[in-house]
């Protein structure tokens, strides 16, 4: 009898949690609009952003969208030089990886410049032309 209310009990508190991790996912919004397969990310590709702009909160946005593309963003910051356009910087000598990156964040220029001290692939300095994406409205 016991292990029937036992079993009764575990069958009961999957179904709530599988019921409430649906509800949740089904609620959460996309940050961005989809992209192509192709665009998406097929490894774990590490990307440092960094703001070369003077608008605050710039490499934020970039990192948050980056990761909703499937990148992993391991360092946020800024850098002195302010520039127009984004450029990403290929680090590791992969020029597929810092092309995915690119198409993702839209018009982008690639440049190649190799650093081994660095535990990154890809640095992408956000330029005054990149515009993040519209916030999800939640009404």
């Amino acid at each position: 009898m016991i292990q029937k209310k036992v079993v009764l009990v575990l069958v009961c508190s999957i179904a709530a949690v599988t019921a409430t991790a649906t509800t949740l996912t089904a609620r959460r919004a996309p940050l961005h609009r989809e992209m192509p397969p192709s665009a998406r990310a097929e490894q774990r590709v590490r990307v440092q952003v960094l703001n070369a702009t003077r608008t605050r909160g710039l490499a934020r946005r970039a990192m948050l969208y980056l990761r909703d593309q499937g990148f992993d963003v391991v360092e946020v910051g800024t850098t002195t030089p302010t520039l127009d356009t984004t450029v990403v910087l290929d680090r590791s000598r992969h020029p597929t990886w810092a092309r995915e990156v690119a198409s993702s964040l839209g018009a982008a220029r690639v440049e190649t410049r190799p650093d081994s001290s660095r535990y990154l692939d890809v640095t992408v300095l956000v330029g005054a032309s990149w515009r993040p994406p519209a916030k999800p409205f939640y009404p």
